[in-house]
């Protein structure tokens, strides 16, 4: 969340390798002043959520009208408050300033993602019990470890806005999957709720599943490349090219983050909102690589001028496509409105230079003897679906009258897509705060205007025609790039419970038994197998191993206090060659049969990830039963606060704080929150 470090003081704490990779969340940035203001937010939401939820259940439950009458009035009050503060969260996801690049003043803003926030999560009490209970192991041994990966996590509230950033959240991201495996088994819960905040609501949703918090680290790490790509200077060719590989990365990772976690509770993880917001990546590389071909300049000449209005006119297309999927429901409701306007806003102001170039092939080039009339001919005709009027495109190039009145058409409608732009601009409030957009649009609508009134004769009666749509066409297609960084090579902080193929959250253990071993003629009675841990085989019933209580199959996890859990059968031997009379005291374990199998309510997989759902602002109606057949209804807005859906809302008992989630009994109703993402419902 930060670029620059404090001095002195605040350096106190970096020093001690508590703040990693840079991350300073003291550093009064404009970026960090912005996601302070969205964690404030985000707190203020969920207050007013509560409150809603119990004057719901005080009108629920009173039948004095006196009294009914003012829990109306407090819920007109609330619901208020809800409006504003969702304004305001829209707000601050429309702050694009912030992100751009300082030396940067010729360019069209770009769309950065905001970080999701979440809350504290203290792994130490469940951890220890854990590892007691499980792995029969002194907890307190593993305090430096649980305390490392807390300050990883924490350090990843606070990324840095670079690729030491990314490599932050990489690596903690590496170990929540040994994490999962260590400590999370399926059959069981850790009593861990890892809470997350819907980045475009606020509104939190709250889990002990720990693929919640996998999916939300892969988001914030998708929308940190998005602040990198905006950060970079569109200037220069290097700076173009690391924006258009920051999009690429940002559109891999949301594209594997839709396709791994699915059912996510939070809207803005959910499929539709993913497919938007990768549209939207990819259209922004698709302008960042259409502004790194113009940035050389633009010749004029004839078929320099046709393929930039066709590079134009993918860029058009790619923000249509992404304009389009914010204008659906429900995505529209949770969506900035500042997002889908600078979306359209693009869109006409690309489709207006891609006519504008083609305009100007026609009327400032005519065929002369040396051009390659071949060539041209192709060229104009890869240009349309179907050529204008019906002619054919060589009696296009040598008809200076049919060329000078389909240029004009074409001038037409650039002046009328900038004019579009520039009315769509006027419509949103915070795009009428970037001057830079305005300058942009007023400068190519006045060249437009410019151009037509110099081809424009006062004695022309000809009937007007409309130009023809052109065909988008690049040389350089926005693709989506997965980064390696996601799969970071970490060290197990609590590698010293073993190998986590044999010692993981799946697999129960005996507690560790002593035995007393001897040899008979320097035979111990049993042999070796396994890499870490060795296993006991070939077990001979009478020998002295055995009487102790030695069994075949159990693993040798310490001999003379030294750990074995990850020796071979080589090194094991040899702290047993010395065995005398007195013997040697070793460690063994069993493993147990299989957990118990896995609830009918438990969370479903995709891809070996399970899906997880809501458990934040859930209730349930003591009267009503679900039957299987009933029909999921659609899900309200997270906007829609108002008193027409008091009847519906009334249901709601309760609603558990993000602290302490309440569960509800199977089959029961539950309340048509905003936050009440059930996965059935994508």
């Amino acid at each position: 969340m930060t670029d620059a470090i404090l001095p002195d003081e605040d350096n106190r704490a970096i020093e001690n390798g508590y703040f990693k990779k840079g991350c300073n969340p003291f550093a009064q940035t404009g970026r960090s002043k912005l996601q302070n203001r969205r964690a404030s937010l985000n707190q203020q939401i969920i207050k007013q959520m509560r409150m809603r939820a119990g004057a719901e259940n005080l009108l629920r439950a009173t039948s004095n009208n006196k009294v009914r009458e003012m829990v109306v009035l407090e819920l007109s009050y609330v619901n208020s408050n809800l409006q504003l503060l969702s304004e305001e969260l829209e707000g601050l996801n429309s702050s694009v300033e912030v992100y751009q690049n300082v030396q940067e003043s010729t360019s069209i803003p770009l769309i950065p993602l905001g970080l999701k926030e979440t809350k504290e999560v203290d792994f130490s009490v469940p951890f220890k019990d854990f590892i007691q209970q499980h792995y029969s192991e002194d907890g307190s041994n593993f305090e430096d470890e649980i305390a490392d990966l807390m300050d990883l996590r924490q350090a990843c509230r606070t990324p840095s806005r670079s690729e030491a950033g990314i490599e932050l959240l990489s690596t903690y991201f590496s170990h929540l999957s040994l994490l999962d495996s260590r400590f999370f088994s399926h059959t069981g819960q850790m009593g861990i709720f890892f809470t997350w905040y819907d980045s475009f609501t606020g509104v939190p949703a709250c889990q002990q599943n720990i693929s919640l918090e996998k999916a939300s680290l892969l988001f914030n790490m998708g929308a940190l490349y998005t602040q990198i790509a905006t950060r970079c200077n569109r200037q220069t060719t290097s700076g173009l090219e690391e924006a258009i590989a920051a999009f690429q990365k940002s559109a891999g990772v949301l594209n594997y983050l839709k396709e791994t976690f699915t059912h996510t509770p939070s809207y803005d993880m959910s499929p539709a909102m993913l497919s938007m917001l990768v549209r939207m990546m990819l259209a922004q590389v698709q302008e960042c690589l259409n502004e790194k071909t113009v940035l050389p300049g633009i010749r004029n000449e004839f078929f320099c001028l046709v393929r930039m209005a066709q590079e134009a006119e993918k860029v058009a297309h790619t923000y249509e496509q992404a304009h389009q999927s914010m204008i659906q429901q429900p995505i529209k409701d949770n969506v900035p409105f500042f997002w889908s306007t600078m979306a359209r806003v693009k869109t006409t102001h690309y489709r207006s230079l891609a006519h504008y170039f083609v305009a100007t092939a026609l009327l400032d080039h005519q065929l002369g003897p040396r051009d390659d009339e071949d060539k041209q001919e192709k060229a104009l005709a890869q240009l349309y679906d179907s050529i204008p009027s019906g002619n054919s495109p060589a009696y296009i190039l040598k008809n200076k009258e049919e060329r000078r009145r389909i240029g004009k058409a074409h001038l037409r409608r650039a002046i009328l897509a900038q004019e579009e732009a520039i009315r769509c601009q006027s419509l949103c409030r915070h795009l009428r705060k970037l001057d830079v957009l305005r300058d942009i649009l007023q400068a190519a609508h006045q060249r437009s205007l410019a151009k037509f009134t110099e081809n424009d004769a006062e004695d022309e009666f000809t009937d007007h025609m409309d130009a023809p749509d052109i065909v988008p066409k690049t040389e350089h297609k926005a693709e989506m790039e997965m980064p390696a960084s996601t799969k970071v090579k970490v060290k197990d902080f609590f590698h010293k419970l073993g190998p986590l193929s044999m010692f993981s959250a799946k697999q129960r253990w005996t507690a560790p038994r002593t035995i007393r071993l001897h040899t008979e003629d320097h035979d111990l009675g049993f042999t070796l197998k396994g890499d870490g841990p060795t296993q006991v085989q070939c077990l001979d019933p009478l020998c002295p191993a055995a009487k102790e209580g030695l069994k075949e199959g159990d693993y040798i996890v310490t001999v003379k206090d030294t750990d074995c859990k990850w020796l071979g059968v080589g090194e094991v031997m040899k702290l047993l060659k010395d065995v005398d009379e007195e013997g040697v005291d070793i460690q063994v374990v069993s493993m147990m049969d299989s957990g118990l199998p896995m609830s009918a309510k438990s969370a479903t997989y995709c891809g070996g990830i399970p899906k997880t759902y809501s458990m934040i602002c859930l209730a349930f109606d003591e009267d009503d039963k679900i039957s299987k057949a009933r029909k999921v209804t659609k899900k309200p807005s997270f906007l829609s606060w108002g008193l027409k859906n008091k009847q519906k809302s009334a249901s709601t008992l309760s609603l558990p704080t993000a602290d302490y989630p309440g569960t509800l009994p199977w089959g029961k109703q539950r309340a048509t929150f905003p936050s009440s993402n059930n996965g059935a419902l994508y």
